[in-house]
């Protein structure tokens, strides 16, 4: 595959106010969502799908779907947790009446989910949390803490892994774990409170449950750590080609802004050579390392498409590759503006009190992509665990 994108130069600052609109949610997030539902693109590749509303494809018809959806610059997905994570894990694990009930629901893009994974204390060391989850009757009672938590605010349901019995002693942390859904519609049970970052946006929330009503069990009481665990295998995959395409487009886009302070244009790019643009020897090799680095990333996707239940390696290493690799590309777009990196595109106000451009809000946001989705510490104990056979770490 060639990384090659149209020559309009104002095409990556529209992706960046998209990728910023949907990642805010809403009203138009949820409408397009809908229209993909309308017309059968939504849960294309589902195991057993055309049962549930999704579309019988082939990887490789996924792979160039996903792709040509990337490179025509449609709308950021909405709805990508439900399509991408929950609804693979409900037809592996789910009951028959699971499925019926929501996968048709994803599959029109009316329902959206978030993932209720993280926890203070309980990041990438899931077996620690500590949400509980008490049976009352047929459903259960889940309290506790969620952070991190993507899109919650316009969520309608959260998978939520939590605590349904301790710990015997000598046991393993993640004994007594459970998978349920949680609807997030619940007043006075469920709190979501937005998390302002670096970036000024707020994508990721906080979530606090309060006695909030759970009634279904994905897998099984106590099983939660099966279904979790296989949850987060299908993070990888296809999903990591279309990323790449994401990527490439803002590699194209620092090495414009390299020549043209090279070239002495000033602009975005400062004034001339100095301002560490493509004149620099330094930031010339720079710029040649990532390019290769990202065509090798694809190549290792391509080889591991589909691998994720034999090469019990492949996703960690994926996962360190692009997270290391993003946050190098995020330090080289500061670098090659110079002292114009300092300067937001808009003066202060009241209407605009704090805005960034898209190259700064690529550095700043993929500082964070070495330690969500599993921190590189953990990636590497994975690796050492399961595919070079190293003892785990004692404590």
């Amino acid at each position: 595959m060639d990384f090659a994108f149209g020559a309009d130069d104002d095409a990556f600052r529209r992706d960046a106010r998209a990728w910023l609109a949907a990642h805010q949610g809403g009203a138009q997030g949820r409408a397009w969502e809908r229209e993909l539902g309308s017309g059968g693109w939504i849960g294309i590749g589902w195991e057993d799908g055309g049962a549930y509303g999704g579309r019988r494809a082939g990887l490789t018809q996924q792979v160039v779907w996903a792709e040509e959806y990337a490179r025509a610059r449609a709308p950021a997905r909405a709805g990508h947790i439900g399509e991408n994570l929950l609804a693979p894990t409900l037809i592996a694990y789910g009951s028959e009446a699971q499925k019926q009930r929501y996968l048709p629901a994803i599959a029109r893009g009316e329902e959206f989910w978030c993932q209720g994974y993280s926890e203070p204390g309980a990041g990438s060391d899931l077996a620690a949390v500590r949400t509980v989850a008490v049976r009352d009757g047929r459903t259960y009672r889940v309290t506790g803490q969620k952070i991190w938590t993507s899109l919650a605010r316009d969520a309608d349901w959260c998978f939520v892994l939590a605590r349904t019995e301790e710990v015997p002693a000598g046991a393993r942390r993640h004994h007594g774990l459970s998978f349920l859904l949680v609807p997030m519609d619940q007043p006075g049970r469920i709190d979501v409170r937005p998390i302002r970052q670096l970036t000024g946006t707020s994508e990721f929330n906080e979530v606090f449950f309060d006695g909030a009503v759970a009634e279904d069990v994905v897998g099984g009481e106590g099983n939660g750590w099966r279904v979790a665990m296989g949850l987060l295998a299908l993070e990888r995959g296809v999903s990591t080609l279309v990323q790449q395409i994401g990527f490439a487009e803002e590699l194209r886009e620092i090495v414009r802004v390299a020549v043209e302070a090279a070239d002495g244009g000033g602009g975005e790019g400062g004034s001339g050579a100095g301002a560490g643009g493509a004149g620099d020897p330094v930031v010339r090799a720079r710029l040649v390392r990532l390019w290769a680095e990202l065509h090798t990333m694809r190549a290792n996707a391509l080889r591991t498409l589909g691998t994720s239940k034999t090469d019990l390696g492949a996703p960690s290493v994926a996962k360190l590759l692009w997270g290391g690799w993003h946050r190098r590309l995020g330090e080289l777009a500061v670098q090659v503006r110079g002292a114009a990196a300092t300067v937001g595109p808009y003066d202060w106000d009241e209407e605009r009190p704090y805005e960034l451009d898209p190259l700064q809000r690529l550095f700043l946001f993929s500082r964070a992509d070495t330690i969500y989705g599993g921190s590189d510490e953990i990636q590497r104990n994975i690796i050492a665990e399961r595919v070079l056979g190293l003892p785990r770490e004692s404590g």
